[in-house]
């Protein structure tokens, strides 16, 4: 089977997203083909260059979402090509721009596709939308979407400089229309296309599907709507936001309604995607695959973990909520004057460089340092470290350390660090967040977020009882091991590849002229997951034993 992965961001990038994921999946699934296709996000991200990529890849191409201008394609429109242009730009922007609810949101979901796939094929046809979408034109006609009755109030207010940003904001996301992804050559020669992720990333699946009748997958691990939901910072005008998230929106309908099988990492990523109008039969949740060697090897080692100490291991931000982890354990303090707090990670970006610099700062004027005696060097029972430091030279070591692994985070997606906490035997406190219920599956105690009092009750009752923790680590490990594994995912997904091929329509090119199907077109082995040989047994040599 060949299979186009789209990725945007990621994989096969050095620097991307979701590389581990990908790079496991194709290498498990080796008696299959793939044909990457990505989508890269910055000039920084292509210098850094690919992955080593295994040989059942047969091709790479890419394409830039990055570069300010467009691709040129207005250039040489003539005037029908204008008129058709803004006749299905008008479409979509009106879509929109118009509300969706109760009986009208099918009507709007019909009205957004049919205007996308008509800028897709005018972008075939005329070799591109760029610089049409970034034009005066394309301008205009987003504003009188944005002036036209039924609209909403905050689009209506939009002024010139938000109708920039918006139009620019568009071209980049729609960007795939005018890639030459959708011929025979490419895209159209795969059994399935399978997304990475939602928004940018699937929108070449769609088109394939549109164009050549290939079945789209689609995977979420973290929910591409609403990470555009939580990426527009507070600065942003109020029409940019709404018409971004209308766009994004619509886009999403779009994609759940055409993907033949969706599979979100989790139960939060579901319910995303049922909110979106997926039906719920095509939905398959498929947790991601992490490596657990390095983690069992702990789990299975001797105990050797300081009784009195909690670990926090991950990417230092705002939304992980340090400060009421610091506060929490002032409350710790307490109850149990020999506990320590350990942190572990790095900064992410300069806001995490700012924040990590006010927990240090919080954690010693919450804990002076203290000395057992008066001769004495005085020590705080709050350390800061990063992965490769002395002190935490690797993960599990990291996690073997403490008894008690802790998160308080407010705003989570898939906790991961949680699955290599599990994957240690460890014993869990976590904040109520995103996936972390479903992870945890009762092998962990969980609390409220932005609550200190409770995640100080929880960790003390762990630090008091050995023999629950032993336990709760126990379970954890157990569950980590029949769920998050690589080779529970790459087995769900080879299952949910040969379940498409086996229900998609046979292709039009398996035709003959009056439409009914060649014979013997599609052999039935070319589907069996096997390399077969180039000669049969039954026609190899054989040697007659002496008589």
């Amino acid at each position: 089977m060949r299979t186009g992965l789209l990725t945007e961001g990621g994989y096969p990038y050095a620097s991307g997203d979701a590389g581990l994921w990908c790079d496991r999946l194709v290498r498990g699934l080796g008696q299959h083909e793939f044909d990457l296709y990505a989508l890269s996000r910055s000039r920084h991200q292509e210098e850094q260059g690919l992955l080593p990529l295994p040989p059942q890849v047969t091709r790479v191409r890419t394409a830039p979402l990055w570069t300010a201008e467009g691709d040129g394609g207005a250039v040489g429109y003539g005037r029908r090509a204008r008129r058709r242009f803004t006749e299905h730009y008008g479409e979509l922007a009106g879509a929109v721009c118009a509300a969706a609810d109760g009986s009208a949101s099918g009507a709007v979901a019909d009205r957004f596709a049919n205007a996308l796939y008509g800028l897709a094929e005018l972008a075939r046809e005329e070799g591109g939308l760029g610089a049409a979408l970034r034009s005066d034109l394309g301008v205009r006609t987003l504003e009188r979407a944005c002036r036209a009755p039924g609209a909403p109030r905050t689009a209506r207010e939009a002024r010139v400089a938000d109708l920039l940003t918006v139009a620019g904001h568009l071209e980049r996301a729609l960007r795939p229309l005018s890639l030459d992804w959708y011929g025979e050559d490419a895209l159209g020669a795969a059994d399935l296309c399978h997304a990475t992720s939602g928004g940018p990333a699937a929108l070449p699946g769609l088109l394939a599907r549109h164009f050549c009748g290939v079945p789209l997958l689609v995977t979420e691990y973290g929910v591409h709507l609403r990470a555009h939901y939580l990426g527009q910072g507070p600065g942003a005008a109020p029409a940019v936001r709404a018409l971004l998230a209308a766009f994004h929106g619509r886009l999403a309908t779009e994609i759940y309604r055409r993907a033949e099988i969706l599979t979100p990492g989790n139960a939060h990523a579901r319910r995303w995607q049922e909110r979106c109008g997926a039906d719920r039969a095509r939905i398959r949740t498929v947790y991601p695959g992490m490596a657990a060697d390095g983690f069992t090897e702990a789990g299975e080692a001797p105990d050797r973990a300081d009784p009195d100490t909690l670990v926090w291991v991950g990417r230092v931000e705002p939304a992980k909520d340090l400060v009421s982890l610091l506060h929490a354990f002032a409350q710790v303090r307490r109850q149990e004057p020999g506990a320590r707090l350990r942190i572990v990670g790095s900064p992410d970006g300069p806001e995490g460089t700012a924040y990590l610099g006010h927990c240090r700062a919080l954690a010693a004027q919450l804990f002076p340092d203290e000395a057992e005696g008066a001769h004495a060097v005085g020590c705080n029972p709050v350390s800061f470290d990063e992965i490769g430091s002395p002190d935490a030279p690797t993960l599990p070591e990291v996690y073997a350390s403490g008894a008690v692994v802790v998160l308080s985070s407010v705003v989570e997606g898939f906790p991961t660090g949680l699955i290599e906490a599990m994957f240690c035997g460890r014993a869990t406190v976590s904040t109520d967040a995103g996936a972390v219920v479903e992870v945890i599956g009762g092998t962990g105690l969980v609390v409220p977020p932005r609550n200190p009092r409770a995640l100080a009750d929880a960790c003390v009752a762990l630090l008091r009882d050995p023999e629950r923790r032993a336990r709760l680590g126990a379970a954890a490990r157990a569950r980590a091991l029949e769920l998050f594994t690589v080779e529970q995912n790459v087995a769900a997904f080879h299952g949910i590849y040969l379940e498409i091929v086996s229900h998609c329509p046979v292709r039009r090119d398996l035709l003959d002229a009056s439409g009914a199907p060649l014979p013997f077109a599609a052999p039935a082995e070319s589907h069996v997951p096997a390399h077969w040989p180039a000669t049969p047994t039954w026609a190899l040599p054989t040697t007659e034993p002496a008589r």
